[in-house]
């Protein structure tokens, strides 16, 4: 990400425009790396997000508002103590580092009028938000800073503030073009174009400088010490440019999206280009727009990745159990296979006592179940009488018997399961929104995957109320709804369909349970066909063609006892072989 100091000489100059003068009105700490100031004027209000997060650090005008906490941190209560109703006289930046430092002017407890200022260090896992009073003292700070944890630059309350370090790089706002061609010529070694004018340039990121390379090269890699003359000039002729957008803070903000993975990449005060067919290339009114814009995006794909691999590793943890499980009683049954011949020894036993004695440990007798009379050895076990071995027989037979049973069933039920787990995966597959992956979190804590929250904060929290499920409309004007994951595929079935309505689902693929709704009239060929479509679409078979879909009215779809949720099973339908397609959607509930 390229939140760069060129970058933060717009967004100053934006903030300044609009925020000088503005008075403090309220302030808010919702995480321990976030400040919300709201700023007010005679006509306006309006919210400043001052960020440290270590992968976000930034500061603009922001209209995503974060839930704050019921107890608001100490450096919260601080800051309003010290900022609420000051005036913010100016917003500066050193140079084009990348750090910001907001002035205020405020009224201390003797009734006398102070300057205090608010340092926003925009520096990846070194960014910070520090208060500094009149002398030039830290007053506290979102991270302190002490002597194990750096013996360069403390932060702490009480020592003097001082700026970071600053590095050997020429600055556009006072530089000129031939010293940065020069200072690209003295450097050590033959090192890439993009990475050179890095080490050079102060303000500038890794985006910029390889735009700055893919447009002196005509897209070519090139070297510090391999610049043809044409090179030199173009290269000096694009400086030019940036230096004028700098100064003149005439750059417009660019935002990069990856166009394989829908997610934003980077951000830019100028066009992006060196991405070619791969990317798309967004712009937005404002700076504070487009941060606030790609930083919303941003977390909400990495929010939803995160859960996603949560939930995903609860799936196939239990999966890989199951079938483990299965395996092991299988093998099991297969020794079970073996009880008959339990049966015949016990059988061959019995009838031949007689001419049995206690002591053997082993002994042939005919078998008369089979034609031939072949002779059998039977092991014995020598401490017991030959009707005690008998007995044991029965016993080991009826045992297997009763194992067979047991475990054909475990196995039945544990593969039952397994297709559940399946299902789950799929809707996972699906998830669109956070609020989906809420709602398939809250289906494995109902059947006991995840364990339910059990502190005080748990016991009394609603559950959200579940999503509408997903609506579309055929061609011919029939509704067909489509439920999102396993409990609404429940509701949506058993609950809200009408038993006229007709029952979609794909056989024997995971997939979601489709509601044709006929409202009392006859469904046509071509609802019937675009709602299996739908379904399809819905389904792990939407990569295919000529999916099986079967088909039935809701009257024939039950539930069976006990049943994972979305399990049913229904009669009297037909199958529709279709490829999976979507009709124009309505407005989502």
């Amino acid at each position: 990400m390229a939140l760069d100091g060129i970058f933060l000489h717009h967004l100053r100059r934006e903030l300044a425009d609009r925020a000088v003068d503005a008075r403090v009105d309220k302030i808010y700490q919702p995480n321990r790396d976030e400040i919300i100031i709201t700023l007010r004027t005679r006509g306006d209000r309006f919210h400043l997000l001052l960020s440290a997060r270590v992968n976000s650090a930034r500061a603009h005008f922001t209209r995503c508002l974060p839930e704050n906490p019921m107890q608001p941190p100490m450096l919260c209560m601080l800051l309003r103590k010290r900022l609420t109703g000051a005036r913010l006289l100016s917003i500066e930046q050193p140079g084009l580092e990348r750090m910001l430092r907001f002035a205020f002017d405020t009224v201390n407890e003797l009734g006398d009028h102070v300057r205090l200022e608010l340092a926003v260090e925009i520096m990846g896992r070194y960014s910070n938000v520090i208060l500094i009073d009149e002398n030039g003292k830290i007053i506290d700070a979102l991270k302190r800073v002490d002597a194990e944890m750096s013996s360069e630059r403390l932060v702490l309350p009480g020592v003097t503030y001082h700026l970071p370090p600053a590095q050997d790089k020429l600055n556009l706002l006072e530089a000129e073009v031939p010293e940065v061609l020069h200072r690209l010529e003295i450097q050590p070694g033959d090192s890439e174009l993009s990475k050179g004018l890095l080490s050079a340039l102060q303000g500038v990121s890794p985006i910029v400088c390889r735009e700055l390379q893919q447009l002196t090269g005509h897209g070519a890699t090139l070297y510090t010490k391999q610049l043809s003359e044409e090179h030199k000039q173009r290269l000096a002729f694009f400086l030019g440019q940036l230096q004028k957008t700098a100064r003149e803070t005439s750059g417009t903000p660019h935002m990069v999206v990856d166009l394989a993975r829908h997610k934003p990449t980077d951000i830019s005060f100028m066009n992006i280009t060196q991405y070619g067919t791969s990317a798309m290339v967004r712009t937005a009114e404002t700076f504070s727009e487009l941060l606030d814009s790609f930083y919303a995006e941003r977390d909400h794909v990495e929010r939803m990745r995160v859960r996603e691999a949560d939930l995903l590793r609860v799936i196939t943890t239990a999966s890989e159990r199951l079938s483990r499980k299965i395996g092991h009683q299988q093998a099991e049954l297969a020794q079970c296979t073996q009880r008959d011949h339990l049966r015949v020894c016990g059988d061959l036993l019995s009838a031949n006592l007689y001419q049995l004695e206690k002591g053997a440990s082993s002994v042939q007798l005919q078998n008369f179940y089979e034609e031939s009379l072949p002779m059998v050895e039977i092991k014995l076990d020598p401490a017991l009488t030959p009707n005690q071995n008998a007995q044991k027989y029965y016993k080991e037979y009826r045992k297997a018997k009763t194992a067979e049973e047991k475990l054909t069933e475990q196995i039945e039920i544990a593969q039952k399961e397994l297709v559940y787990l399946d299902s789950v995966l799929d809707e996972l597959g699906r998830a669109q929104t956070e609020k989906d992956l809420s709602e398939i979190r809250q289906e494995l804590i109902e059947q006991g995957y995840i364990r339910a929250l059990r502190n005080g904060k748990g016991k009394n929290r609603k559950e959200p109320a579940p999503a509408a499920p997903l609506e579309f409309c055929t061609s011919d004007g029939f509704t067909v709804l489509v439920g999102r994951n396993n409990r609404q595929n429940d509701r949506l079935t058993l609950k809200q369909a009408n038993n006229n309505d007709i029952w979609f689902h794909t056989k024997n693929i995971p997939g979601s349970h489709t509601i044709l709704v006929t409202e009392g009239k006859e469904p046509t060929e071509t609802a019937l066909l675009e709602a299996a479509q739908i379904a399809a679409l819905h389904s792990r078979g939407k990569d295919s063609s000529q999916v099986p879909v079967d088909y039935t009215q809701v009257r024939h779809v039950s539930k069976p006892q006990g049943a994972k949720p979305g399990m049913v099973i229904y009669v009297q339908y037909k199958t529709l072989y279709v490829t999976p397609a979507l009709p124009q959607q309505r407005e989502e509930a």
